[in-house]
């Protein structure tokens, strides 16, 4: 994935040439906001805000912290009542430019790649001497979003009504699977 190539309503450029340490501070306006909401499948974005640190690392990779944080309004998945949330949300990644021998190294070493599930993620690449770190911080967003939003107390209990459906399904299927 390239960061170069992507476009997010929060984009923001980094020019890696300028490093060691350029703060970066994301605050979303209302346009950049719904457009978010849009984006993720919200309801609305009430406020996003991301604050990094672009740094070198090692020799020539960029490494990004920082948080990114949110007020949303999903739709519950029950009764589809707004239901409002709070995103805080750490964000780290580490990027090196795609020629980059550190990064080609464990694929063309011939070596053995060990994986951490529960540890950093590798390093993704990067082209140019820009990054977009706004499009970082809305992956982080993005995967902070709870895909299953729920109204307090809304349950998918079923019903009187859902279970005589059921059954009377279930004895169509049953007639149709005797027919054969």
């Amino acid at each position: 994935m390239k960061h170069a190539d992507m476009q997010s309503p929060v984009s923001f450029f980094a020019n890696v040439a300028r490093l060691p340490g350029l703060p970066v501070v994301i605050e979303a306006d209302a346009a950049q906001r719904a457009a978010l909401a849009e984006a993720h499948g919200l309801l609305s974005v009430e406020a996003y805000r991301a604050e990094l640190l672009v740094a070198s690392w090692k020799r020539n990779g960029v490494k990004v912290s920082g948080r990114v944080e949110a007020d949303i309004t999903q739709a519950c998945i029950v009764t589809l009542d707004p239901v409002q949330a709070h995103i805080d949300e750490p964000v780290e990644a580490l990027l090196l430019p795609e020629d980059s021998k550190l990064g080609r190294q464990g694929f063309e070493g011939g070596g053995e790649i060990l994986l951490d599930a529960d540890g950093p993620d590798s390093p993704e690449t990067f082209s140019g001497d820009i990054i977009d770190v706004g499009a970082l911080a809305e992956q982080f967003f993005g995967l902070a979003i709870d895909p299953y939003p729920r109204k307090p107390g809304a349950s998918l209990g079923a019903g009187d009504d859902t279970g005589s459906a059921e059954n009377e399904f279930q004895q169509k299927l049953r007639s149709l699977l005797g027919k054969s």
